[in-house]
């Protein structure tokens, strides 16, 4: 009889978070587990074909990095009986499965506001199942709280859970340098390595923010920085004509809106530039189509501008240099493709997650790290610049801990067997 496993995510600011919950559900699913995976945030593409079962709540998102107000469909403020719904769902969730591992993404480290529902599904599992594992899942990096919220997470990690899967390597990128680790937590960390889409292992994943569906869509935040970027992006989209993206300079920002000042900041650079030298800035589906279209209006005649692409590895890897925001595929696609590459990271109402990794990334080599806003904040003609002095540096081979699916299925088998 199969291990039964639920997991639980809600993405709120684009889709990295659900990108990385389906690539571990694939992977357990390979491994063997009956697996259903449960998402709270906006719905991304169907996925009736995925080696698990898929249940979505009624979904909740936020407006910018305003995390605090949680939104419907409609933009307007949840009401209390959508939150009863969405505990109640959870609650029966588990008492159906009875899980033998319970997974839940990012909390207790972040999701706060939604506390109440995952500490309603750690308590209904373990109900329907008194030897349920316990598990929390999160990337390579954290947003670091306010003092007495991380004694709160500290404190429900030592009661709740039994481990902590962090994927992302700690050779490159520790998690105590976004969060402080004491010994109690540093007992419960399991390193998974980087997740990358359980279905194509050898291969990167798409863009790093959003999923890819087919040889190179940018989420499933595979293994790649833009699959979430490239999610929504339809099989078989219409394209430019010559787009291969051969020594051109790719701008990519994810899958959300997040990018907008990182693609007119690059439009700017563009005019300062040669115009014999092509630029292509690839927009998100989360991105308005009418913020789409004055990008599109404005853009001089040797930039293209279009939406994510499903074949953005394939660019990526004959670019002449790439821009880009630095989130988690993000390191995972310019690791595999090895072009020069410039990340500015997303880091607006405080945000420090892509600062973190961008600076990681600049210490290994991997990219320059420049910053939009701040004290010696990037302007256009620091852009071109830095263009101008990246554009013929190769970056060194760089071995990153890339098989973080297998790992993560190893790691809560031995987890399991071990709590028998």
């Amino acid at each position: 009889m199969k291990a039964t496993a639920l997991i639980a995510v809600t993405h709120l600011l684009g889709s990295g978070h659900l990108v990385r919950a389906a690539n571990l559900a694939r992977a357990l699913a390979q491994a063997g587990f009956a697996v259903t995976l449960a998402s709270g945030g906006m719905p991304l593409r169907a996925m009736a074909e995925e080696p698990f079962a898929f249940v979505q709540l009624p979904p909740v998102r936020t407006e910018g990095v305003d995390f605090r107000t949680l939104l419907d469909e409609a933009g307007r403020p949840i009401v209390l009986e959508r939150k009863k719904e969405r505990i109640g769902l959870l609650q029966a969730l588990a008492a159906r499965l009875g899980p033998d591992v319970v997974i839940v993404e990012h909390f207790p480290f972040g999701r706060r506001q939604l506390a109440a529902e995952f500490l309603a599904l750690i308590e209904a599992a373990q109900a329907a199942n008194p030897k349920a594992l316990v598990l929390s899942s999160v990337r390579d990096v954290l947003v670091t709280p306010r003092p007495e919220r991380i004694a709160e997470a500290q404190e429900r990690l030592a009661s709740l859970f039994d481990a902590v899967l962090v994927h992302g390597d700690a050779d490159f990128l520790p998690l105590d340098r976004s969060w402080p680790v004491d010994g109690g937590l540093a007992a419960k960390l399991r390193y998974t390595g980087y997740l990358a889409d359980a279905r194509k292992p050898s291969q990167p994943s798409p863009h790093p923010e959003e999923p890819r569906s087919g040889v190179s869509k940018d989420v499933p935040e595979g293994s790649g920085a833009s699959w979430s970027m490239f999610r929504d992006a339809p099989d078989g989209a219409p394209q430019d004509e010559g787009s291969e993206g051969t020594a051109e300079i790719i701008v990519s920002g994810g899958g959300s809106a997040a990018a907008l000042p990182l693609f007119a900041l690059a439009l700017e650079a563009a005019r300062l530039g040669p115009s014999e030298r092509r630029w292509r800035i690839l927009v998100g589906r989360g991105v308005p189509e009418e913020a789409f279209g004055r990008l599109r209006a404005v853009a001089p005649a040797h930039v293209t501008v279009e939406r994510a692409r499903p074949d953005f590895p394939a660019l990526l890897a004959g670019c002449a240099i790439s821009i880009s925001q630095a989130g988690y595929n993000t390191v995972l696609d310019l690791v595999a493709a090895r072009r020069p590459a410039i990340v500015v990271p997303f880091d607006a109402g405080g945000e420090t997650e892509q600062a973190v990794r961008a600076e990681a990334m600049q210490r290994a080599g991997l990219a320059r790290c420049l910053r939009i806003s701040g004290e010696g904040a990037l302007t256009p003609a620091g852009l071109a610049a830095a263009v101008e002095a990246e554009i013929g540096r190769r970056p060194p081979a760089f071995r990153l801990a890339l098989d973080g699916a297998r790992n993560a299925a190893a790691i809560v088998k031995q987890l399991l067997a071990e709590r028998v």
